[in-house]
């Protein structure tokens, strides 16, 4: 890969996770306030640097951090501020605690909201808002959602989540008798897009073969449904918390050591 592919790569990622910021702050509002959202950004790329360079000895490019970071300030509600710093710092740690072979298992921002809204629910809780009737939005970030997936390659993991969250739809208002578009409308709304394009499409945390990556997210929308069958908020989040790791684990246990001077890319998690 060239340089500035690399960088291309590298920094699409942080544009475009701004621009559902941007889009759905002055859309619907969908910001806590700018400070909670200033927290998550700073102690998230802060941290990312102080155990970068004490862990691996190195100063970390920031742009995965920046993406955590502006995940946690968007996807989670709370009141007060200390939730938004707990939350990136728990997240940013995860990459360099939880690690199997040199590798982090599971998705930073993930893993740090999941085990806020389990732990602190009281506290914390996950956005929730939708576009609503306005369909400008929604359509302009899939839309390039969709075409920036399609750039890095991992446009099917995407599709392959979102048509097995609406297959699973149609089947839990078949078995709950609840409206088909009830059942899915949540994945009009901002969490969704910021789960489908991010979270599930992750490099860092995803496994490397194209049928396994599809796999993985079909059991990601399983085990979502599962869970919404039996009325666990905060499903997705949940489920792929649970089947990420998994899934990372045993391809690291199986993969073949990593040739000697081969070029690998970091990407943004």
């Amino acid at each position: 890969m060239k340089l500035s592919e690399l960088f291309q790569v590298r920094y699409v990622p942080p544009v475009f996770i701004s621009l559902i910021l941007l889009l759905g702050h002055f859309t619907f509002g969908i910001l806590e306030s700018y400070v909670a959202i200033i927290l998550s950004i700073s102690c998230s790329m802060l941290t990312e640097l102080i155990l970068g360079r004490i862990i691996d000895g190195k100063w970390k490019n920031l742009a995965s951090a920046y993406v955590t970071g502006i995940s946690v300030g968007i996807l989670v509600r709370s009141t007060t501020l200390w939730p938004f710093v707990v939350t990136a710092v728990i997240s940013i740690m995860s990459k360099y605690v939880l690690r199997y072979k040199g590798r982090h298992i599971w998705n930073p921002s993930n893993f740090g909201i999941s085990w806020m809204l389990a732990l602190y629910s009281s506290s914390v809780a996950a956005l929730s808002i939708q576009w609503g009737n306005n369909i400008l939005p929604l359509g302009v970030i899939w839309i390039l959602g969709l075409i920036i997936v399609w750039r890095v390659k991992r446009i099917h993991i995407t599709l392959t989540y979102v048509f097995s969250f609406i297959l699973f739809s149609l089947l839990r208002s078949v078995i709950t008798g609840d409206s088909f578009f009830a059942e899915v409308s949540p994945l009009t709304g901002p969490m969704y897009q910021l789960f489908s394009f991010f979270m599930v499409t992750d490099p860092a945390t995803t496994v490397k073969s194209r049928n396994g990556q599809i796999l993985v997210v079909f059991l990601v929308a399983l085990v979502e449904f599962i869970l919404r069958l039996n009325q666990v908020i905060y499903a997705p989040f949940y489920a792929l918390f649970l089947v990420g790791p998994i899934a990372m684990f045993i391809h690291l246990r199986q993969a073949k050591p990593k040739q000697a001077g081969s070029l690998t890319l970091s990407p943004a998690a």
